[in-house]
């Protein structure tokens, strides 16, 4: 079996896989440095099932981000599992500091969502490293197997035995399947955990979690692949401001 089978069967019966070295260490650190510029000016504080830094829609911070929207290793993972005509629901950024909590364990599908079944989900979400996960400084925990529990997240009162919390090197992906329970860890370190969320969506929730036509520079169209317009919905420019579930800025 190749790697991509692999990564592929894992997602299928874990929920989860990891995709190592995607980011060289000159890129990471590029990203990484451009988000804790843009964060100190236009991040928000999120107590979201557990406090960090918040910081969306990074395809309007700056290029550097597109690589991350079509990447090779990870886009046909996605669309392995979701089919070809899907979005890029948002692009956006946690920063972990120390201190920051446990992020309670959850889906990332609505429960209201009338196709809230495993096969296939309405979205996935993808996970990038920019520094190394680890639990010491909160690196993100994953129940195995529970994409296919139809669950939002576990029950109250119940004891959840099976918790993973890979280790990750920067420049790593962990892609999700969007039912697999999942939440940060707690930072006990002393430095903070920088990580970007890849958030594609298909079928009944097609529509942006924050829309990337939403103060996105004109002249940066030019610098968008085929398939990164299609992903963004950027084939007739910038025109349409389209829906969204919340804006920013």
């Amino acid at each position: 079996m190749d790697k991509f089978e692999q990564q592929l069967t894992e997602l299928r019966v874990f929920g989860f896989c990891i995709v190592e070295n995607v980011l060289d260490a000159s890129v990471v650190g590029e990203m990484r440095d451009t988000l804790v510029e843009a964060a100190a000016r236009l991040g928000v504080e999120s107590t979201h099932r557990g406090s960090a830094r918040h910081l969306a829609n990074l395809v309007t911070i700056d290029p550097i981000y597109f690589q991350a929207v079509d990447h090779a290793r990870i886009l046909p993972l996605v669309e392995a599992i979701m089919g070809h005509d899907l979005i890029l629901g948002s692009l956006s950024a946690r920063i972990v500091r120390p201190g920051d909590g446990l992020q309670s364990l959850h889906s990332d599908v609505p429960l209201g969502l009338h196709r809230h079944q495993p096969d296939p989900p309405v979205m996935m979400n993808t996970i990038w490293a920019l520094d190394d996960f680890t639990p010491g400084n909160g690196g993100t925990r994953v129940v195995p197997g529970s994409h296919q529990s139809r669950l939002h997240e576990p029950p109250a009162g119940f004891d959840v035995p099976f918790v993973a919390q890979p280790e990750l090197r920067a420049g790593s992906v962990l892609v999700i399947h969007g039912q697999t329970w999942h939440g940060g860890g707690a930072n006990t370190s002393t430095g903070n955990r920088h990580a970007m969320f890849g958030h594609y969506r298909v079928d009944a929730w097609m529509r942006f979690q924050c829309d990337p036509h939403h103060q996105f520079e004109e002249p940066w169209l030019d610098l968008l692949t085929d398939r990164q317009r299609e992903l963004l919905r950027m084939q007739h420019g910038l025109s349409d401001k389209l829906a969204a579930d919340f804006y920013e800025r």
